[in-house]
């Protein structure tokens, strides 16, 4: 009996799910950078019994979302512009070698759910979170359309730290019409087959990101309660 094809039945733990709430928190800046984790008030307002919620965390921990102190417990991690430019370098490379195994594969059928993610993101643009979750949506479709698991879970986690790095430290957004260019751009470079142009897309997209977040912080006042 050939069982090749059938697919085992997904059963997801609580504590899975859990870390799925607090990843979304997170990200939404629900639950901002520095903010501390309390066992109780998560568990009464999840609710859920302590273990899992505690297995999640370490979940959380394992991602580098949350940082644990020694006798003051779990934190939301804090983003400093070294941050960002890492996050950002990792998206690069993720997204750069997502595009070049596009480039040996179906090119029509990746650019087909570019397309639809551009159109999500066209439709969003007078919402700037609504616009936000598409571009994010878009990255996402261009490393899954690789077929590569393994960069697929990189560009996840790295997503994630891209949303708080927006949350924590961006105070203006790019122009819908802009954004909607470079995506448009990556599109056509997938369905033109042309890897030169969208790895050049790509690395600009991403350096004018990190930019643009960091300006504010290069241009604010040094906080007196900062040292220099």
């Amino acid at each position: 009996m050939d069982l090749t094809d059938l697919e085992p039945v997904e059963r997801r733990s609580t504590a899975a799910i859990v870390a799925d709430r607090l990843r979304e928190a997170i990200m939404r800046g629900t639950l901002p950078p520095g903010t501390q984790l309390g066992e109780v008030e998560l568990a009464t307002r999840l609710g859920v019994s302590r273990g899992p919620l505690r297995e999640a965390m370490q979940r959380l921990v394992a991602e580098g979302l949350l940082r644990s102190e020694r006798h003051r417990g779990l934190f939301v991690r804090d983003l400093d512009a070294a941050d960002v430019r890492d996050v950002y370098t990792a998206r690069t490379a993720v997204e750069r070698a997502a595009g070049l195994l596009l480039m040996s594969g179906d090119r029509a059928a990746a650019a087909a759910r570019l397309t639809a993610a551009l159109v999500a993101m066209e439709e969003a643009a007078g919402d700037p979170v609504a616009l936000a979750d598409a571009d994010h949506a878009f990255h996402a479709e261009l490393v899954a359309a690789s077929g590569s698991r393994r960069l697929r879970r990189m560009a996840d986690a790295l997503l994630v730290e891209t949303r708080m790095c927006l949350a924590a430290l961006q105070e203006t957004a790019p122009p819908a019409d802009a954004l909607l260019t470079e995506h448009r751009e990556l599109r056509d470079a997938v369905r033109d087959g042309n890897a030169e142009r969208l790895t050049a897309v790509l690395e600009s997209h991403m350096a004018d990101a990190v930019d643009r977040i960091l300006s504010p912080r290069a241009t604010a006042p040094p906080s007196p309660a900062v040292p220099a």
